[in-house]
């Protein structure tokens, strides 16, 4: 009800500031006025501004012709932004670029479209997955990169593939030949007699063991990592590179096989006396043994926290302030073998930050147990903190009694063992935590295990941020 008050001539009721949305601006607009001065967007900004991007301006000719691109410094803080909000779709961040002010301020009122957007992300891979360790540096110049006690851990996140997409060699051969035959009927529509190319020849092989299978496995899964080969977009090219995975893994078995076979026929002891009666025989499979995934053929059949998942495993290293100070990603499932190569990688990290420290103390769950690799990091004169047994078994492992296995319960159930290794979840359970349930970042966009590890390290590299802004904003 409209109350009004007459008094004489003069009529009062309802007043509303005015809302005119066709009043020019009689000024010029300043972007300085559209966030609050303690805004993330200002923070990224800054950041970025600390960064050496000498890595993105190289990539561009120097000579000033052609069309000018955007400027690397705009759309690097486009991108940090956008992945601490959990915005990591190209088009999504176009449209915010239209319609969100904190997007508008980044990109300086410009518009780069998804394309644009996407080909930056893929030009510059090396040169963002090298983001992670910039924003380090800042963090480290906060105080926040400290390592007195580290943690170690693991999560599976979704590939950008389907668990159906898991064929067989049988099946990928059937498809390549259905391909071919579709093609060629294609062909004979269009062109009458004319032929296409054949289907090269399977790669056979009759070349004729536990240990010696894994670690050549290894040594191939490390050359593959190295090599970091894009995955082909159209599907007969996928096929065609999933079925020479699996006939390179064959090929591995026949030759890490021959291999063991001759050493167990020639080799000695250190007293000169023989190995002793030959192995039984073992002969490998005539054709490739196993599944692949067509869609990302580096990804894996993981277990996840509801089960089985096609996806990769994402490594992180943290502090006590739960900075990320390494972030890999593997492709097998478990985490045992990652225990060293982790720490290494910590410490690179580390010291290409300016933090010149030592880790005291290293802690992981059981799953990283591996003594070979905990004896490496204890001569590094770091303490490690790993339970023989895993927290959803009752009782010890079977055999695991007595020497490292009895020495570390011994630890653990100390008062001071058991103090440091309860910081273990609160140091990097929260990380994960935040980053696929606050942030909804539970799967990877990319496919490739270079691609993949690009992306795993700028989710990272914008959680580390994220901290880095609650840390300032505290201070302040």
């Amino acid at each position: 009800m409209v109350v009004r008050w007459v008094h004489d001539d003069l009529v009062m009721g309802q007043r509303f500031v005015a809302c005119d949305r066709e009043q020019s601006f009689l000024m010029p607009p300043d972007v300085r006025d559209w966030l609050p001065e303690n805004h993330l967007a200002w923070f990224v900004i800054d950041a970025v501004g600390e960064m050496n991007l000498d890595a993105f301006y190289g990539a561009y000719r120097q000579d000033g012709r052609s069309r000018p691109a955007y400027d690397p410094a705009m759309m690097v803080g486009l991108l940090l932004y956008a992945y601490a909000r959990g915005v990591r779709s190209s088009r999504m961040i176009e449209r915010g670029c239209d319609e969100d002010v904190a997007f508008r301020v980044l990109a300086a009122q410009q518009r780069p479209d998804h394309a644009t957007i996407a080909r930056f992300v893929e030009r510059h891979q090396d040169a963002i997955a090298g983001l992670f360790g910039e924003v380090l540096s800042v963090c480290a110049k906060s105080g926040l990169a400290k390592v007195g006690v580290i943690a170690v851990d693991g999560t599976k996140l979704h590939a950008n593939a389907s668990r159906d997409e898991n064929l067989d060699y049988e099946q990928i051969a059937r498809e390549i030949v259905e391909e071919a035959k579709a093609v060629d009927a294609a062909e004979d529509e269009l062109y009458g007699e004319a032929r296409g190319d054949e289907l090269p020849p399977e790669l056979q092989t009759s070349q004729g063991r536990r240990g010696w299978l894994r670690e050549a496995k290894r040594r191939l899964d490390e050359q593959r990592r190295q090599e970091a080969r894009p995955i082909p977009q159209p599907r007969p090219q996928r096929l065609k590179e999933a079925k020479r995975r699996l006939e390179e893994e064959l090929s591995t078995e026949c030759q890490a096989n021959a291999a063991y076979e001759h050493y167990r026929a020639h080799g000695r002891m250190k007293n000169g006396r023989r190995l002793g009666a030959p192995p039984k025989p073992y002969t490998p499979p005539a054709t490739p043994e196993g599944r692949i995934n067509v869609t990302d053929p580096d990804s894996r059949v993981v277990k996840g926290l509801h089960g089985f998942i096609q996806g990769y495993n994402a490594q992180a290293v943290t502090n006590e302030h739960q900075i990320v100070i390494a972030a890999e990603v593997m492709s097998a499932g478990g985490d045992f073998g990652h225990l060293e190569p982790m720490l290494d990688a910590a410490q690179a990290e580390l010291a290409a930050a300016g933090v010149t420290d030592t880790p005291g103390v290293l802690l992981a769950d059981a799953g990283y147990w591996h003594q070979q690799q905990m004896q490496h990091v204890v001569d590094r004169g770091i303490q490690v903190l790993i339970p023989p047994d895993a927290s959803k078994r009752k009782g010890a492992r079977p055999g695991w009694d007595g020497g490292l296995y009895a020495f570390m319960r011994r630890v653990l159930d100390s008062e001071r063992g058991g103090e440091l290794y309860r910081q273990r979840q609160p140091m990097i359970e929260p990380v994960f935590g935040h980053t696929k349930f606050n942030r909804g970042i539970d799967r990877f966009q990319r496919r490739g295990r270079a691609a993949v590890r690009t992306e795993w390290r700028l989710i990272t590299a914008t959680h580390n941020l994220l901290k880095l802004h609650r840390h300032v904003l505290a201070a302040a």
